[in-house]
């Protein structure tokens, strides 16, 4: 049986052949014209790729390159170099501006070419070089935009593999975190890097991923949602399996937990796996607050999912089918209030749930000087007219606003837009069997959940299965004394993060 190193080498030499250029692989030619013609049948002749012309003492040569794609200041020190330089023989023994060594492959060539850097090529020489001149806009690094916290680090990722992968690094300066990178999509080619800490993360589970990454043939990849959905255990389930993040330092506890992150060139958010239920629900802030703070506010997050995932729903039941249980002085109100209401309460309920999707989508998408206060006037307005128009009730938009806050405590995008759809199907359950059908509906939810597996850990462990060591990280979060070990499915060796031996005056033990 092969080892988890001798896995990852196999998968990295088919990812060679997964990754490779349509370009022909074959060897230069000694002859300069040819080699000009060939690279410029690829490019399809395109107005873009720059050829410049230069002349040694006794050699003709040409420098390559895409414009736009290059810094030119590092060509033009190139230039003045060759001044004093008069054979090929010169340019490979001298130590010249951005020199990355010789190329003998055609197919090398073409990809250095596409992704920013020079061909040099002599004529009367089937060898040529190539010059480092990748020149990229690239963004700062700025505030997370998607996860806000108001006390940790204020930094996010950003589109640029390197400054990623960095911000990671200067987190964790452990020798024994590991990078493996691989080249995903055929016209692409997007880098895509492998994290983990050796001696820590599970090697099946490493291995795994890269097998499934492997195992991709695509065209392109543009953003980290593609690998995402070619790789996930589940692909018709409402809730994901991956987790993503956009913070350096939510990638970095991921990784000392024995997870894998995964990051993609071109998107400021990265990949972590295994993913479980309860990690959803949890907030990089949640350890920069004091325990009972963080605890509480999880606790919080919690209520707020079945308020988001029922709220609607238990009105219908509670209105439509089992009336003897509200108050009496309730009821009376509710049904002075339905008292003109054309619809029954599950079209009411559609229909303020649906204008409220339309408004929130609205406003992400509309500019952000008039984005919010479209979603909030609009919001208020429609529902105010809603109302005096006698379409819906004032008691079905207070359940449907109340609702709609809920879901925006919910820490994690992804999951919050699972609980919208299921949203209503609870809300179609209920206007058909009142609290039995929500009973059925929660139920089956129930036993989804407990199927799921993200790269073979159960979605919803530590709760099934139950493991009891784990708890003091799940619903709640106990002193950071108390956080002795690892997630035990996650990570199976090297489990102790703290000496127990050092806290054992501090606890009390």
């Amino acid at each position: 049986m092969r080892s988890g190193k001798q896995n990852r080498q196999s998968f990295h030499r088919s990812n060679e052949k997964i990754s490779a250029s349509n370009a022909p692989v074959k060897p230069l030619s000694n002859e300069l014209i040819v080699n000009i013609e060939n690279i410029q049948e690829v490019f399809g002749h395109t107005s873009d790729l720059q050829i410049s012309q230069f002349v040694l003492e006794t050699q003709a040569g040409s420098l390559m390159y895409l414009d736009g794609m290059v810094d030119h200041s590092v060509i033009e020190d190139f230039k003045q170099s060759l001044v004093d330089l008069h054979l090929y023989e010169d340019i490979s023994n001298s130590s010249l501006p951005g020199n990355t060594g010789e190329v003998e492959c055609f197919d090398r060539v073409i990809k250095s070419i596409l992704c920013g850097d020079t061909a040099i090529l002599i004529d009367g020489v089937s060898r040529g070089f190539v010059l480092k001149t990748s020149s990229q806009k690239v963004r700062d690094v700025s505030e997370s935009t998607a996860e806000q916290v108001v006390r940790g680090p204020k930094e996010s990722f950003t589109e640029t593999l390197k400054t990623n992968i960095a911000l990671i690094r200067r987190k964790i300066k452990d020798p024994n975190l590991r990078r493996i990178e691989r080249h995903v999509g055929r016209s692409t080619q997007t880098d895509i890097s492998i994290m983990y800490i050796n001696g820590v993360a599970d090697d099946k589970i490493v291995d795994e991923v890269l097998q499934r990454i492997d195992r991709i043939d695509i065209d392109g990849i543009l953003e980290g949602n593609y690998i995402e959905e070619l790789i996930e255990d589940q692909t018709y389930s409402p809730f994901p399996t991956i987790y993503n993040s956009e913070r350096p330092d939510v990638i970095a506890a991921g990784l000392l937990e024995g997870r894998i992150a995964i990051l993609v060139d071109g998107t400021p958010f990265a990949l972590l796996v295994p993913a479980i239920f309860v990690q959803f629900f949890h907030s990089a802030e949640d350890f920069y607050q004091r325990w009972d703070i963080a605890s509480l506010i999880r606790i919080l997050r919690v209520f707020s999912l079945f308020v988001s995932l029922l709220g609607p729903s238990l009105y219908i039941a509670l209105s439509s089918f089992h009336q003897e249980m509200l108050p009496t002085n309730l009821l009376i109100s509710l049904a002075a209030q339905r008292q003109g209401v054309p619809f029954p309460a599950l079209i009411e309920a559609i229909l303020m749930e649906i204008t409220l999707e339309i408004l929130r989508e609205a406003g992400i998408r509309l500019p952000k000087t008039i984005g919010q206060t479209v979603s909030i006037v609009g919001a208020l307005v429609i529902g105010q007219a809603a109302v005096e128009a006698g379409f819906v009730s004032p008691a079905m938009v207070i359940v449907v606003s109340i609702t709609a806050i809920s879901n925006f405590i919910i820490p994690s995008y992804n999951i919050a837009i699972s609980i919208r759809i299921l949203r209503f199907l609870f809300m179609v359950l209920a206007a058909t069997l009142g609290l039995y059908g929500i009973a059925l509906g929660l139920f089956v939810l129930a036993i989804h959940l407990s199927s799921l597996r993200s790269f073979g850990v159960p979605f919803m462990s530590p709760v099934a299965p139950y493991i009891k060591q784990d708890q003091k990280d799940t619903l709640l979060r106990l002193p950071q004394k108390h956080l002795l070990t690892r997630p035990r499915l996650i990570s199976q060796k090297n489990i102790v993060r703290q000496d127990k031996q050092s806290n054992k005056g501090k606890t009390g033990r």
